[in-house]
C-alpha cells in the first residue's frame, strides 16, 4: 500500500534469466529465473546505480514486489524515498532464488545449485545488458535474515571487483549461536516422527496437505545442511553435522558449516581485503533477535573494527520479524555511495 499517491510511480518489468550455472541442480529446480526489475519514475534505467535486493528464507525476489497489505512493498518504499529526496534513483533487481528447500544462502552448493555464479556471473551482466544500469563501481547487495548473509558474504568474496556496497539486515553469523546443538536434537527429534529419514520428511512436507510451524524450521536446517556441508550421494544432498544418535557434532562436518560463518571468513586477510574495496559496508542487527543473531553481529563489527575496515554499524532495539522499515536507513546510504 503506497503512503503518498502524489510521488510519481516507477515501473517494475520482469525479466527471465536462463542459466547454465543452475541446470542440473540435485533438488530439481528450474535454470529458468524470473528477475523483477524497478526502474523510477523519470528513468529508462540507464546510467543509474544498480542494487540487488536477497531476500530471506521462505521467499524469492518477486515476493518484494509484490502488494503488501498495511505496509509498502520494497518498491512503494523506493517511489517514497526517491520522490521526497531521501536517496537518488537508483535500479534495483529482484532475483527469484526460491528453492525446493525453501531458500537460499547465495553462495554455490553441489546440492543448491550454483547460486553465487548464477548472480555474479549471468544475472548482473544480463540485466545490466538489458537495462544499461550498474557496471564496475555502480553494483550494491543488501538483504535481511539469509539474504544479509548473502550480501555480507558476497562482499567477504567479491568485494571491489562485483560489488561496491553491501548493506546486511540481521544477516547469519555467529553460527555456534544459531545453529547450536539444542537446533540440531530438535531436528532429529522432527525426525524421528518420519523414521529418521529426510527423504521421508521432505515427501510428506511436499505432498501436504498443510505444513506445521515445526515442519518448516526442521526444513531450514536441512536446507542449511545442504548449503554449508552438501554429500551429492544422499537424498537432496542433505546430511547433519551432528551424530543422528546422540546428537553430538561431527568436527569434520561442522567445520565445513564454521567455513562459511562470517564472523570465521573475517579472520581471512583476503576477504579482510575485500571489505577494504567498498565504498559502503552496512551491518545492523535488532538487540532482541529471536535467533540470536546479535551476538554474531557484534562480533563481526569488533573485528572490523579491529582490522581498521570502514563500515557503518547500528542496533536497534527490535526482533527478527517485519523490520523492513530498517530499508530507510540502508538504501539511501548504498545509493548515495554508488552514485
Amino acid at each position: 500500500m503506497r503512503k503518498d499517491h502524489s510521488l510519481p510511480e516507477g515501473t517494475v518489468r520482469s525479466l527471465w534469466v536462463d542459466s547454465q550455472a543452475l541446470r542440473g541442480n540435485l533438488l530439481g529446480d528450474p535454470s529458468r529465473r524470473r528477475v523483477d526489475v524497478y526502474i523510477p519514475a523519470g528513468h529508462n534505467g540507464r546510467g543509474l546505480p544498480l542494487l540487488v535486493d536477497l531476500v530471506g528464507y521462505t521467499a524469492g525476489g518477486p515476493a518484494h514486489t509484490n502488494w503488501k497489505n498495511y505496509g509498502e512493498n520494497v518498491p512503494e518504499r523506493l517511489d517514497r524515498l526517491i520522490g521526497s529526496g531521501a536517496m537518488p534513483p537508483v535500479v534495483v533487481a529482484f532475483p527469484d532464488c526460491f528453492t525446493r528447500l525453501g531458500g537460499n544462502q547465495y553462495i554455490d552448493s553441489a546440492a543448491m545449485g550454483s547460486w553465487e555464479t548464477f548472480l555474479v556471473r549471468e544475472m548482473l551482466p544480463f540485466i545490466e545488458g538489458q537495462i544499461g544500469c550498474g557496471g564496475a563501481g555502480r553494483r550494491g547487495v543488501f538483504g535481511k535474515s539469509s539474504g544479509g548473509y548473502g550480501a555480507i558474504v558476497h562482499a567477504l568474496r567479491h568485494g571491489g571487483d562485483v560489488w561496491s556496497a553491501a548493506a546486511c539486515h540481521s544477516g547469519d553469523m555467529g553460527f555456534e549461536f544459531i545453529y547450536h546443538l539444542g537446533e540440531f536434537a530438535g531436528l532429529l527429534r522432527h525426525l524421528a516422527e518420519h523414521d529418521m529419514s529426510v527423504e521421508a520428511f521432505i515427501r510428506k512436507f511436499e505432498t501436504g496437505p498443510k505444513a506445521k510451524d515445526a515442519d518448516w524450521h526442521a526444513l531450514m536446517i536441512l536446507a542449511q545442511c545442504a548449503t554449508f556441508d552438501p554429500d551429492p550421494q544422499q537424498f537432496y544432498g542433505i546430511r547433519t553435522p551432528v551424530d543422528s544418535e546422540t546428537c553430538e557434532f561431527i568436527p569434520e562436518r561442522w567445520g565445513n558449516w564454521l567455513r562459511w560463518d562470517p564472523v570465521r571468513m573475517a579472520d581471512e586477510p583476503h576477504h579482510v581485503d575485500s571489505l577494504r574495496k567498498m565504498k559502503l559496508i552496512f551491518i545492523d542487527c535488532g538487540t532482541i533477535d529471536q535467533y540470536n543473531l546479535i551476538h554474531g553481529a557484534r562480533i563481526l563489527h569488533r573485528k572490523l573494527e579491529a582490522a581498521k575496515v570502514p563500515h557503518v554499524y547500528e542496533e536497534f532495539h527490535d526482533n527478527h520479524s517485519s523490520v523492513d522499515y530498517r530499508m530507510d536507513r540502508s538504501l539511501p546510504l548504498l545509493a548515495r555511495a554508488l552514485s
